[in-house]
C-alpha cells in the first residue's frame, strides 16, 4: 500500500461509517479540574467502549475501507492490538498480535479474550513490531497492519477532531505514540478550526517522536524508559513523522512523575482512573507553558497495569 496524505474528506467519511460504539464520546468541561489547571479544560473521554481506548476508531475504519479478507498481523503495546482483535473478530478474521515481554499483562489477557493469538517476545514494542513484520513478510494469507503507517488508522482517529472542532478551542493537547491520533485530529483541525493550536506530548523517557517532529525526519533512540507504554516508541514510522510535520504546532515532553501527578488529579477531580499515556495531555497542561485559556485533551485509554494503583 502506498503512503497517502491524510485527507479531511476521508476523515468525514470515517465519522459517518465507523462503528457507532466508538463515536461521539463524552466531552466534559469539569469546573474542579479547570480550576486546578487555571484554565478551561475539555476532556474527551475515550475509555467507554469495548476496547477502552480510542484505537477502535482507526482499526474499524481500516477494515471497512479496505474490506480486508486475510488474517491480520500487528504489533501492539496492548490498545491497538485490542482494537484490531475486536474489529477482526466482528468480520471473522484471525488476528495475530506480537507484544513485548514488558507488555501490560492485562492488555495481553484482553487481546486473547477478544480472540487474538498473542505472541510475547522482544525487549520492547519496536522489537515486537519487527517480529510481526518478519512473520507477515512473504505470506499471502495475512496482512501486516502498522499503527502510524496505514492512513485509514489516522483518519479513523481523526474523527475525534470532527467531534471537538465545533468547540473552538484555543489548543488541543494530544498524547503522541506512533502519531496516528495527533495526525488525524490535527488534519481535521487545520482545515476546520485553523485557529486551534495542535500540541503533541511525548514521554521524556521516549522522546523519539518529539525529536523526529523537530528534525522533520525519523529519529530513533537506543532505548525507552517510561511508565506510559502507549508512548514508548523507539523507532518512529516515517509516514507518521511526515503527517505530523504538516499539522502539529509544537511537541513537549513530560516525565513519569508529571504523568502520575496528572493521574492523581484526574482521580481526585473526576473520579477517573486512566493509564499513564492517557494522562499525558493533562500533565502537559499542568506542567508546561502552553497557549490558550480554553484547551482540550483526550483521555486515550484506561487499560492500566495491575500495579498502577500503588503509584497513585
Amino acid at each position: 500500500m502506498s503512503i497517502d496524505t491524510l485527507r479531511s474528506a476521508r476523515i468525514e467519511t470515517a465519522s459517518r461509517t465507523v462503528d457507532p460504539v466508538f463515536l461521539n464520546t463524552p466531552q466534559i468541561f469539569d469546573h474542579s479540574l479547570s480550576r486546578s489547571l487555571a484554565r478551561e479544560v475539555l476532556l474527551k473521554v475515550e475509555t467507554l467502549n469495548p476496547v477502552r481506548s480510542f484505537k477502535g476508531r482507526g482499526a474499524d475504519f481500516l477494515l471497512r475501507d479496505t474490506d480486508e479478507k486475510r488474517a491480520l498481523v500487528c504489533a501492539s503495546a496492548g490498545n491497538f492490538g485490542q482494537a484490531v482483535a475486536y474489529a477482526g473478530r466482528g468480520r471473522g478474521l484471525p488476528v495475530h498480535v506480537f507484544a513485548a515481554e514488558t507488555a501490560n499483562p492485562r492488555k495481553i489477557a484482553r487481546m486473547r479474550e477478544l480472540g487474538a493469538r498473542v505472541v510475547v517476545g522482544g525487549a520492547d514494542f519496536d522489537a515486537a513490531k519487527q517480529a510481526a513484520a518478519e512473520y507477515a513478510d512473504g505470506r499471502e494469507d495475512c496482512v501486516y497492519v502498522e499503527d502510524g503507517y496505514q492512513p485509514q488508522i489516522a483518519e479513523g482517529a481523526g474523527t475525534i477532531g470532527v467531534e471537538i472542532a465545533p468547540l473552538e478551542l484555543d489548543a488541543v493537547v494530544l498524547p503522541v505514540g506512533n502519531g496516528a491520533l495527533i495526525s488525524g485530529v490535527g488534519r481535521w483541525l487545520k482545515d476546520y478550526s485553523p485557529d486551534t493550536k495542535v500540541v503533541g506530548v511525548c514521554s521524556a523517557g521516549a522522546p523519539a517522536m518529539a525529536h523526529s517532529w523537530r528534525s522533520g525526519m525519523p529519529v530513533s533512540t537506543e532505548r525507552v524508559d517510561t511508565a506510559a507504554d502507549g508512548l514508548a516508541v523507539r523507532v518512529p514510522v516515517p509516514a507518521a513523522v511526515e503527517w505530523m510535520g504538516a499539522v502539529v504546532d509544537d511537541v513537549v515532553l513530560v516525565d513519569d512523575e508529571e504523568l502520575y501527578t496528572a493521574l492523581r488529579l484526574l482521580r481526585d477531580t473526576l473520579g477517573l482512573i486512566v493509564e499513564p499515556s492517557a494522562a499525558a495531555g493533562v500533565a502537559a497542561i499542568a506542567a508546561r507553558d502552553l497557549p490558550g485559556a480554553r484547551v482540550g485533551t483526550v483521555l486515550t485509554g484506561s487499560n492500566f497495569a495491575p500495579d498502577l494503583s500503588g503509584s497513585l
